[in-house]
């Protein structure tokens, strides 16, 4: 699994021009599945992002969690975090999974994700064409592969 997470005061999900979903301060994750993820990247990410001190503390050094915060979180699916851009100009996502495997794994990748925040996250649609709005506080961005844990 492969993550890009960051910081916002605010995101939100469009479809179809319609408002799927928003959040104010906390992190907009989204979420690359391959074919050999599984739970244990799937328990290594959820405790990685609900511990990153990426939250400013009151001296304004970023010292607190989104849990220390008591912020949202909004999921969306992405599939081309998974790109591989070595051969041409035509990125292929063949190490992407397909929906039959992905869908299940983001699932539950979110409800885990609920359970460690102990509140409901928000969430994109899986497979739908979305527009994602945020406004990164700081810039913070960060990647994380589960499959790169040293």
């Amino acid at each position: 699994m492969r993550v890009v997470v960051q910081r916002v005061s605010k995101a939100s999900v469009y479809i179809n021009s319609c408002l799927k979903s928003s959040i104010k301060q906390g992190l907009l994750v989204l979420l690359g599945i391959e074919n050999a993820d599984n739970q244990e990247d799937i328990d290594f990410l959820v405790k990685k992002i609900t511990n990153l001190r990426i939250f400013n503390d009151e001296d304004g050094v970023m010292n607190r969690s989104i849990v220390d915060i008591g912020g949202e979180l909004l999921c969306v699916s992405q599939f081309t975090l998974h790109a591989s851009t070595k051969k041409g100009n035509r990125p292929s996502y063949i190490r992407a999974a397909k929906p039959d495997f992905a869908i299940p794994v983001y699932n539950r990748f979110c409800e885990d994700m609920s359970f460690a925040l102990q509140k409901e996250i928000q969430t994109g649609e899986f497979g739908a064409d979305m527009q994602v709005e945020l406004i990164n506080d700081g810039p913070v961005t960060i990647i994380i592969d589960s499959k790169n844990k040293e």
